[in-house]
């Protein structure tokens, strides 16, 4: 029987690296971008075509390569960082095991131009799937230039999975931010589709939070800063008061490398504990600075989980300094004694016997007794109580006639002819329940109506229809509103744009992540349309969704619950009425497009049941 056993042929065993280590066109300008930190470049310059699909290119100014390291750096485990296994323990740098470049060129076509300052000439290298095409001397800048194009081509079960272009170029952008963010004194520039749509000079580490994150956030830093014998922690926290429900900005970095960190989130959550909700989370941007023979990079392909020696001491120091700095900024509650009307407080004199305190007491004082002169400045005038019930039993019944009003659908004449409505024979009584539901007397019983999700319900159909057939109208504003957003979400925008403007907004780019409101739905009045297009953005960020309909459902939704009725409003018979109406005219009266239930029946039998 022959053996069976045998070696995979390189080319396999690098495209099975890329799998792990190459995952989408986001993790290729990931490890790029690494290689020209570590080639100590000042000047990166990112360049994208259809997301990444097309084209990744990214060019430095870095100290370049000789044509003998251009070529072994396609080699697996061909890598400058380490020369015995104890350098695994120390390391500094960002890349260092020497799988990306040869994964990167197993499912690409790659072409590599490189020069050293001291060479004149440089060396070009054409790569297509981890085969050698071209190697030869060429004319080009110090530095390199490494051009990744139509990736996973010869993988086409790799390439199927790839998400929209939306989708990959968020990816892409969260990729940049976490390196961008611990590399402020480099300057980055960012093109996609041969448009600059990023562009960060060098600047200080508050400065470039700023440039990427929008100037409103400045405003909302709070400074950390703490160095121990375990190593430096500093940073900046957000105000407690902007802590938000949705997306937040937190990030960890250890020794200039972005990580995942549970433990040390909870840390920092329990900083904030006592000062926000438990559902909003604060931004927070945490460096640490330790040994590096303390820490652990090496246990995840894309080094993003490390292990740390002095975890539990680390986690009681961030902890405590979080909470520090949040009290020397007058996040937290505090006295302040300095104020010119503080109270006086005695000094404790322990030769001086303390008296105890005297209350004095009028044991004469009735309050149920009134003097005359009381008598007569009394406000309270007397009630003639038989006059106010006078005739009430004679009252008779009085029957309402019925309403003529331009309702939406039927008025459940016929209940039996939907499988999606109840019982709802209605009699004409309506009653609101403390400003919150509304009890409707059918035929079975009771029905009660959660006011408020009835009314998203209704709204959200009314809006998804306006959404899909661009219907919305719009109304200019005097006064337009500018919004300043993140680079996140700037780029997130723009997909969101046909969509918002279904609806009847108008905004403007006005360059520099900042968009205008130029209009609002003609129909809303007391519109926050900066909280609502950031709840969008928020909304599409985190889930990340790639389908259209999915993004429209959610903005709807959002849409809905911003101008339904909110609790605590009365409401009219003729309201009460009219929402019903439009409710049942649903296609699914009884839930809300996020599944919260909106109508409760309770039987007769029920009602007799609790009443004996």
């Amino acid at each position: 029987m022959p053996d069976i056993i045998h070696l995979l042929p390189d080319s396999i065993a690098n495209q099975i690296a890329a799998g792990e280590v190459i995952q989408r066109p986001a993790s290729v300008v990931k490890e790029l971008v690494e290689n020209s930190l570590d080639a100590g470049a000042t000047s990166i310059r990112i360049l994208i075509k259809d997301a990444g699909r097309s084209l990744v290119q990214v060019i430095d100014n870095g100290k370049g390569m000789s044509a003998t390291d251009a070529r072994m750096a396609f080699e697996r485990h061909a890598t400058s960082k380490i020369k015995s296994a104890d350098d695994l323990f120390s390391l500094t740098t960002m890349g260092f095991r020497g799988e990306a470049l040869p994964s990167i060129a197993a499912i690409s076509h790659v072409e590599v131009k490189c020069r050293r300052e001291e060479d004149e000439l440089g060396t070009l290298i054409v790569i297509n799937g981890s085969k050698l095409e071209k190697q030869e001397p060429v004319s080009c800048a110090v530095g390199c230039s490494i051009s990744v194009k139509n990736i996973f081509y010869n993988v086409p079960a790799r390439r199927k999975f790839l998400k929209s272009n939306e989708a990959e170029r968020r990816n892409i952008f969260s990729e940049i931010e976490r390196i961008v963010l611990v590399n402020p004194h480099i300057e980055f520039t960012l093109f996609e589709n041969d448009i600059e749509t990023l562009h960060l000079p060098k600047a200080g580490l508050r400065q470039r939070i700023v440039q990427l994150e929008g100037r409103h956030l400045n405003q909302q830093l709070i400074e950390i800063n703490e160095e121990t014998s375990l190593g430096k922690i500093y940073g900046y926290v957000g105000r407690p008061e902007s802590a938000k429900k949705g997306r937040a900005n937190q990030f960890f970095f250890v020794n200039n490398r972005f990580i995942r960190h549970s433990y040390f989130h909870r840390a920092v959550m329990t900083a904030f504990e006592p000062l926000i909700a438990a559902n909003e989370k604060p931004d927070y941007f945490i460096y640490f600075q330790v040994d590096p023979d303390t820490i652990d990079v090496n246990i995840h392909p894309t080094k993003t989980e490390v292990k740390f020696e002095n975890e539990q001491a680390l986690w009681q120091i961030l902890m405590v300094t979080v909470k520090e700095s949040l009290g020397r900024f007058n996040a937290m509650p505090s006295i302040d004694f300095d104020r010119e009307d503080a109270p006086d407080i005695p000094i404790y004199d322990p030769s001086r016997a303390t008296a105890m305190p005297r209350v004095k007491v009028d044991a004469n004082y009735n309050p149920f007794r009134f003097s005359q002169t009381e008598k007569a400045h009394s406000s309270m005038p007397a009630i003639a109580w038989e006059e106010l019930y006078k005739g009430f039993e004679k009252e008779k019944e009085i029957t309402p006639e019925p309403m003529d009003l331009p309702v939406q659908g039927a008025l459940f004449a016929n209940p039996g002819t939907s499988q999606n409505q109840p019982d709802t024979d209605f009699y004409p009584e309506h009653y609101q329940y403390k400003q919150k539901y509304i009890l409707t007397s059918v035929k079975s019983g009771l029905m009660i109506i959660d006011q408020h999700k009835a009314h998203i319900r209704i709204l959200f159909d009314k809006y998804i229809a306006q959404i899909q057939q661009r219907k919305g109208v719009s109304q200019r504003v005097l006064f337009p509103e500018i919004l300043e957003m993140s680079a996140a979400e700037a780029t997130t925008l723009p997909s969101l744009l046909d969509d918002l403007e279904a609806l009847g907004f108008e905004l403007s780019h006005m360059g520099n992540n900042s968009f205008a409101v130029q209009g609002v739905p003609s129909e809303i009045d007391n519109l926050d349309a900066s909280q609502f297009i950031r709840s969008i953005i928020e909304k599409s960020m985190e889930t990340g969704s790639d389908v259209k309909e999915s993004i429209q459902e959610a903005m709807a939704l959002s849409f809905a619950s911003m101008t339904a009725i909110p609790y605590g409003r009365v409401l009219t018979s003729e309201e009460m009425l009219l929402l019903v109406s439009q409710l049942f005219a649903t296609k699914t009266p009884t839930y809300t497009p996020d599944g919260q239930r909106i109508v409760s029946m309770m039987s007769d039998q029920e009602i007799e049941k609790k009443m004996q």
